[in-house]
């Protein structure tokens, strides 16, 4: 087994795996049965930041590979920092094609007892959901690709390409220790003509399938301070001018502006489609996006959805506040956060100019904090989206395929910033009213579990037959 430098260090200096990590592992005859064990061993480790078990989990998966006889030598595990390890994985083909590349991410977001109905780090279930943080985001896909690499190796399937899948340990706190670590230490690793990753998902609506969503662009996140600032004196004596006063302002202008709408070719695409899957006059607002110029009747309409507004336009929104000093004095500072999701393509220095002149008092500073690496669309491949519109014809006849643009972050952009096309799809189903990623009793239909593992193992067998 291949294996980063630090994490040959780690090795030297002590650091103890779990004995679930090496432990020698039986391949099931049962295909459902092998998937049900490896996503109930994943969701089981603590992924989290705030725990050091992501190593732990990656060891674990390899564990399962080697059991299915993949050699050692196909087998990479490392990062920047030892509790943090990356797996990379990989089937030899023919080499008829450059490989593909299944990507997911096995860290998740902190999940604490006290808030939870269940242990979110126990695979609980009830007759029709599994439950547990990372069920859906991102364990299943990642659980997902690991069992269907041993079924591949265990047909003896042959692709015409390699196949390599890759679990990382770092997309959730958007750190430099996963993607962005193989990318930049070992990017002969993933070198490949094009990536499957999470991002996509599949639309319920009263519980049948109503869409199978693929995630072609992602908005970039960028983050924004504007600060007040003021003399301040003693509160027996108020005055108009007050820094928290002048903020409140100028973040109630941020509220009511409405960046203008853009819609590139992938979302040209997905507004005709979600034409086709909604009715009435919601179908007609759809239809009516595709128009020169909109009109404004139903732009307003649809705008009015946060889901819908997000895909039309860059957002802007205050998450975080700090002001004053004590709670007798007038306020000598005030600060807020406003958190931006910028469209593709779209300049941070724009979007701080567009900011400076919504607020327009020149007594208060908007300032560009940083955010995410700008990102461009994949391209709407003949290949991608006939393998796509094809596996979701057989598994769900008369089922629309959407293409998407994400308003959350993945490890997308990151791939197709290093010239790999990266597509979020995943064939799991979810109800589009009853989305818990990141939320309280996270949780995944079992039937939509196995329905995406069929979903995936045929994908990867049309892309590499």
């Amino acid at each position: 087994m291949k294996t980063g430098l630090s994490y040959l260090l780690a090795l030297a200096c002590g650091l103890v795996l779990a004995s679930t990590a090496f432990a020698q592992r039986v391949i099931p005859e049962d295909d459902n049965q092998l998937l049900y064990q490896i996503y109930k061993e994943l969701v089981e480790y603590k992924t989290t930041a705030s725990e050091q078990n992501n190593t732990i989990a990656v060891e674990g998966m390899a564990a399962w590979l080697q059991a299915a006889g993949l050699p050692a030598e196909d087998i990479f595990i490392g990062g920047a920092l030892p509790h943090k390890g990356n797996l990379v994985a990989r089937i030899h083909g023919s080499g008829a094609k450059e490989p593909i590349i299944l990507m997911a991410h096995i860290d998740v977001v902190e999940a604490e007892r006290q808030d939870w109905n269940l242990d979110p780090f126990v695979l609980n279930e009830d007759d029709e959901f599994y439950y547990g943080r990372g069920t859906l985001d991102d364990k299943a896909m990642a659980a997902i690709f690991t069992a269907n690499l041993i079924r591949f190796l265990q047909q003896g399937f042959v692709p015409n390409r390699d196949i390599i899948i890759a679990l990382t340990s770092d997309e959730e706190t958007g750190g430099s220790n996963g993607i962005y670590w193989l990318l930049d230490n070992h990017p002969e690793l993933l070198r490949g003509a094009l990536a499957i990753n999470e991002g996509g998902y599949g639309l319920l609506q009263d519980g049948q399938p109503l869409a199978n969503t693929i995630q072609i662009a992602e908005k970039i996140f960028a983050s924004y301070q504007v600060t007040a600032r003021n003399p301040g004196g003693h509160s027996s004596l108020p005055r108009d001018d007050n820094a928290i006063y002048d903020l409140a302002e100028a973040l109630l202008k941020i509220r009511d502006f409405k960046f203008p709408v853009e819609l590139n070719n992938v979302m040209r695409v997905s507004f005709e489609r979600q034409a086709e899957i909604n009715t009435g006059q919601r179908a007609a607002d759809f239809r009516a996006l595709l128009e020169e110029p909109i009109p404004e009747d139903a732009l307003a309409r649809l705008s009015s959805s946060a889901a819908v507004n997000a895909q039309l336009r860059t957002t802007a929104v205050a998450t975080l506040l700090d002001g004053g000093h004590a709670s007798n004095a007038l306020p000598q500072t005030a600060v807020a956060t406003v958190n931006v999701r910028m469209m593709p393509g779209s300049n941070p220095q724009d979007v701080l100019r567009i900011l400076t002149e919504v607020v327009d008092n020149p007594n208060l500073e908007v300032a560009y904090q940083g955010g995410g690496r700008l990102s461009d669309p994949s391209p709407l491949t003949k290949e991608i989206m006939e393998a796509v519109e094809s596996v979701t014809e057989e598994m769900w006849p008369g089922i629309t395929v959407m293409p998407t643009m994400s308003t959350g972050a993945t490890d997308g952009a990151k791939m197709r910033n290093a010239g790999i096309p990266t597509y979020g799809v995943s064939g799991l189903f979810i109800d589009r009213n009853d989305m818990r990623i990141h939320g309280q009793d996270e949780r995944l239909r079992k039937a939509s579990l196995y329905s995406g593992y069929e979903f995936l193992y045929q994908l990867a067998r049309q892309l590499s037959e």
